[in-house]
């Protein structure tokens, strides 16, 4: 008896082992979640977290665009622009508001239209704002990178005093794509022109301002024959109207 007594004894000593080992693993399991959700992209999160706000506060909307007719396009020399702003002084410009618009892109995204990777075209009735995709996506996706926010927080404060009505293009080279979310290349622009619209919202744009489109590598600016000319190729362009009347998809 006396034997039993003490391995029982002994037996029940060692049990604060058995929740010592459950509390070790539950602080391991606690300091991977911590891990990881210290390590999700800005980017994912940001998109992900304004979806699901939409799908619980906000209607669906739908807006199917209408072919538009090709404009002639001709290029606002960048330099030209500039001075023009530095002699009318600040914000303040005189003439038409995509006159106003386009002083300002040039003033703010200087750096950018400077190494190639933001342009600028005008006629009497757009501005086209045309966006590298290498400012604004991974390869071969549509969720923005972290530095896409920045520069579309940027655009949006421009558009925001005016009530112009805006079509976001998007673009790709012909490198084929054959994905699970992207069968082809026109899903992956489509997509990546509603990524930008869906930013710019989140930053006050109205939704009745603006329609996504996508052209997949159907309308190159450059030869797809070399990687500098596909790059070009790869791209999302801002047609904003001269005034609020225009209205694509009526």
């Amino acid at each position: 008896m006396a034997r039993r007594r003490r391995q029982q004894e002994e037996s029940n000593r060692e049990r604060w082992l058995v929740s010592y080992a459950d509390f070790i693993t539950l602080l391991f399991a606690f300091f991977v979640v911590m891990y990881s959700i210290s390590s999700v992209n800005e980017g994912k999160y940001k998109v992900l977290s304004e979806s699901m706000l939409g799908i619980f506060n906000s209607p669906q909307r739908s807006l199917e665009p209408i072919q538009v007719g090709e404009q002639d396009r001709l290029p606002v020399p960048v330099v030209e622009t500039l001075d023009q702003s530095a002699s009318r002084g600040g914000d303040v410009a005189v003439g038409s508001s995509l006159e106003r618009m386009s002083e300002q892109f040039g003033r703010r995204l200087a750096d950018l239209i400077t190494d190639g990777s933001v342009t600028i075209l005008q006629t009497a009735d757009w501005i086209e704002l045309s966006l590298s995709d290498r400012l604004l996506f991974p390869s071969g996706d549509a969720v923005p990178n972290d530095e896409a926010f920045p520069l579309v927080d940027e655009i949006a404060a421009i558009l925001s005093p005016y009530p112009n009505a805006v079509m976001v293009e998007g673009f790709t080279d012909n490198v084929p794509i054959s994905t699970p979310l992207y069968p082809s290349n026109w899903e992956l622009s489509t997509a990546r022109a509603a990524a930008v619209v869906r930013l710019l919202v989140m930053n006050g744009i109205s939704p009745d301002r603006l329609v996504a489109v996508g052209y997949g590598e159907h309308r190159p600016v450059a030869s797809n024959d070399t990687a500098e000319g596909r790059q070009r190729n790869r791209r999302v362009v801002l047609r904003i109207a001269k005034d609020e009347n225009v209205r694509f998809g009526q």
